[in-house]
Formats: C-alpha cells, structure tokens, sequence
C-alpha cells in the first residue's frame, strides 16, 4: 500500500537529477542565507512528553498504518519549477496528480514553460520515479521507519498552528534514497509536518552539496505533502533549486482517520 506521508525518496531523486541537468544561472547569491531562510524560527524547547526519539518513531509509523488504511484516493495539481538564486523561473511544469489506493499513481501534464531538455531529463524522470516506487520493496527501503532510521529526540518546537516534537533522524545504512536530518512530529497526530535534511550517501562527483525541506499540511485527517524545497550545488555550474508544490487537494476518505493507531492490526 502506497504511503504518501512517509515517503521522501521523491525528493532525493529530484537532487539528483536536477544537478545533472543543464546550467541554470545564477545571480551569485549566498547560498547559506537562502536555504535558511526556510528554517523554523520558534526556540527548541524541551520536551513535555517522557517518550524517547524511538518511540515516537514506532508511534509515527503506528498512526501512518492508520491514515494509510483510510486514504483510499486523492488528487492535487502539482507544478515542478526550477529557479535561479534570484528566484527568476527557468522550467516549469504543472499538471494533476491522482492516488488511487493500493499505491496507484497518475500525472496528467496540463502546462509546460522553458527548457525541454531539463523538463525530458530531471522532470520526466522524477515523476515517472515516483509512480514506480509508489509501493513494494522500493518504498519500504526509503520509507521513514524502525527498519530505515533511529531518531534521536531534540526537544519541541512550535511550526506554525502546530505543537511539534523535533528529531533528529539518523539512517540505518548509506543509501542515496534514505536521508540524515531533522523532522517534526506533531504532538497530538503523529503526523510528520516538515522534514529538513541531506543525503545519507553522496549523490554523485558533480554534486557538492544537497538539501531539502519537505513541508506537509493536514486535509481531512490526512498530512499530506504542501511544499517541496531542494538546493543542489553542482560544480562548475553553481547552486539550482527545485520547488514543488502541491495544491487543490480532493481527498476520498474510506473509514474513520480518528481510529486509535493501537486497534490497527499487524
């Protein structure tokens, strides 16, 4: 069964094939203040809940069982950008995505601006990706889970209208599709709400350096992907940057997303 919440490995191929694709310029920027600028501002506080960073992991994963169980479709219109520091738009493609449990996946491209060849070659490939690791062995080998990674439990953290447990999460293997970072829980859903982080294995030669922020919003009872962010600074040709958004949610919801995540059976 597909399992949208837990899922990054979308974005760690977008750092991929995004820094091989063509030159995109660059106003020359400092890169460390942009990525930055996506930080969350609030203080880290400490934490009010006596639960260690592994158990809010299998807690994570228990409550994801739940929400999985329940999703039985959704569509959203997604649009793929890539811009220059100046936050000037080079390529551009939008079009509706649709999930159809158990791990279905469509795209339908509805509008396409810029390079064709950066479209054919980091686009295409990233979508196509995503839809053919949606289930099966490929999700569940970069899948946010006990079997994946260890968290260590940073404190708390408020992210805008959420209260929010903050982890640091360290992969279990060197894999260029599991990553190292933090993410925030929220405290009442266990639900992930934004995950920030880097590759757990270097992506390539030409790749200096990779990041990504992973932004998720909660409709109908499901937390859902809002915004996708990564920064890849590629020799020679300077820093790129991906943005994916993710907008006009229409969920079909089967059975009650409240149910106790402890009902669920194994």
């Amino acid at each position: 069964m597909a399992k949208p919440i837990m899922k990054i490995r979308s974005i760690l191929v977008a750092l991929i094939l995004v820094g091989m694709t063509l030159p995109i310029a660059s106003d020359g920027a400092q890169t460390e203040q942009d990525q930055s600028s996506t930080d969350v501002t609030a203080p880290v506080e400490q934490p009010t809940a006596e639960i260690s960073g592994n158990q809010l992991l299998a807690e994570l994963a228990r409550h994801d069982q739940v929400r999985n169980a329940a999703l039985l479709a959704y569509t959203e219109m997604r649009t793929y950008q890539v811009s220059d520091m100046a936050g000037k738009v080079r390529v551009q493609e939008s079009g509706q995505m649709e999930y159809r449990a158990p791990g279905k996946l469509t795209f339908v491209m509805t509008s396409e601006t810029g390079s064709g060849l950066v479209r054919r070659l980091a686009f295409n490939p990233l979508i196509a990706s995503e839809i053919e690791t949606a289930t099966g062995k490929p999700f569940e080998d970069s899948a946010i889970t006990p079997a994946n990674y260890t968290f260590e439990l940073l404190g708390e953290q408020q992210v805008g209208p959420n209260r929010c447990f903050v982890v640091w999460a360290t992969p279990k293997r060197p894999d260029k599709y599991l990553f190292e970072g933090k993410v925030w829980i929220d405290a009442e859903d266990y639900a992930i709400v934004r995950v920030a982080g880097h590759p757990a294995k270097k992506l390539s030669f030409w790749i200096e350096q990779a990041n990504f922020v992973r932004e998720f919003q909660r409709i109908d009872g499901f937390w859902l992907p809002q915004k996708d962010k990564t920064f890849v600074q590629v020799k020679m040709y300077g820093q790129k940057v991906l943005t994916i958004e993710h907008q006009y949610y229409a969920v079909t919801a089967g059975r009650n997303t409240g149910e106790s995540a402890q009902n669920v059976s194994n």
